[in-house]
């Protein structure tokens, strides 16, 4: 697994006449966690769609290492790009172990079983969102969280060099909202996530991009764009940003709701 570059160029993206996502550009370096943050409906989850390919641009390109990723063949695009998306709730009737062995499908030849490689990717992806113990469950008897981290996991298999994400730490508890971000930060992948926890973005992304109505309104290190000013105009909301004293990270906290336009912030 190597990282790639990511370039989102001047993309936009509809919905019969909706509008979804204007003129939005991004850039992820090789290694790069960037995190997608805003508000419900801001459109994060549509644009990862425009990375993994299910929802074409109306205008302007994605291009994964250089290439637009809509033109790659159906197989390099699964070897180079996994995504872990909030629609990946389906039945599986396989064990644990099959959905996990599932994420090395684009690197084998057709009926191809496991080698020794495979299956020492596999027992290292089922170790980093622990859940070794659950190799041989049923995928459809899991909880929530327990199937979040084996797609996770399955994602992990695959090798990728471009890992895309959407809201990975729903369903999971604290301890395991800790350790998924704490792999993906270990991950030799460039790694483009949404996520609603503005401390956890701020804690385990390189740079974050806001959004709001469809457009970047804010983009750079945690540090530069989590501003109470930035949280009254975008979420709506009163709040304050410290330094967190042993990460060094900013920490959002919030006061309030909706500032009040005739009073000092906060009151």
């Amino acid at each position: 697994m190597t990282a790639t570059a990511l370039v989102i160029d001047g993309v936009t993206l509809t919905a019969g006449a909706r509008r979804l996502v204007r003129d939005v550009s991004l850039t992820a370096r090789p290694g790069e966690v960037i995190g997608l943050v805003g508000p419900n409906g801001s459109g994060k989850s549509s644009l990862l769609r425009a990375v993994y390919r299910v929802l074409r641009p109306a205008t302007g390109e994605v291009r994964v290492d250089g290439e637009d990723a809509w033109s790659l063949p159906v197989r390099r695009l699964a070897r180079t790009v996994a995504a872990v998306t909030q629609e990946s709730a389906a039945e599986f009737d396989l064990t644990v172990r099959e959905v996990v062995a599932m994420g090395r499908t684009p690197h084998k030849r057709l009926l191809a079983g496991d080698t020794a490689e495979d299956a020492g990717l596999i027992a290292s992806a089922l170790a980093a969102v622990d859940i070794t113990e659950l190799t041989e469950r049923p995928f459809d008897r899991l909880s929530g969280g327990e199937r979040q981290r084996v797609l996770i996991a399955r994602a992990l298999a695959q090798e990728p060099a471009l890992l895309v994400m959407d809201e990975p730490t729903n369903h999971l508890d604290i301890r395991h909202q800790l350790s998924v971000l704490g792999a993906l930060r270990r991950l030799p992948a460039t790694v483009l996530v949404a996520l609603h926890d503005l401390n956890l973005a701020a804690r385990y992304c390189d740079r974050l991009y806001v959004l709001d109505d469809g457009e970047v309104v804010a983009s750079g290190a945690p540090a530069d764009v989590l501003t109470p000013v930035l949280l009254a105009e975008v979420y709506g909301v009163t709040g304050e940003v410290a330094v967190h004293p042993l990460t060094g990270a900013p920490q959002v906290t919030f006061l309030s709701g909706p500032p009040d336009p005739g009073g000092p912030a906060g009151g």
